[in-house]
């Protein structure tokens, strides 16, 4: 026998109603699209594209994409007036937060193969 959700509600009290309430809104907070996220910041395309440098257009593709650099999502986000933050989630260990990833000022890169084995006199 199927359970209707609406007939459940209705039978809690208006207290319990309200808890219900407040935690749906806050699972619904926890997780935004880019242009809800956007939206709930009030701020509108023109204004992120000018913040970006990149035109509105740019910033409507932007927010329907699915998949995106790091880079490109912490600017995002950094235009927004945030921070990115990356976790990691894994079942037997508490949550991991990454660090560099998508920074502009990550750890030097390795040198190419050319350069190994150049050296440098005192």
């Amino acid at each position: 026998m199927s359970v209707n959700v609406n007939e459940i509600i209705r039978k809690l009290s208006p207290a319990q109603r309200r808890r219900v309430e407040v935690r749906a809104a806050a699972l619904l907070a926890e997780e935004m699209t880019l242009r809800q996220l956007r939206k709930a910041r009030k701020l509108t395309q023109v204004r992120m594209a000018k913040t970006l440098r990149i035109s509105q257009d740019g910033v409507s593709r932007l927010e329907k994409r699915s998949d995106l650099l790091l880079s490109t999502l912490r600017k995002t986000v950094e235009a927004m007036g945030g921070s990115l933050a990356l976790v990691a989630e894994f079942p037997d260990r508490p949550p991991v937060r990454l660090a560099s990833l998508g920074e502009n000022d990550a750890s030097p890169k390795t040198p190419s193969r050319r350069h190994e084995h150049a050296q440098v006199s005192d």
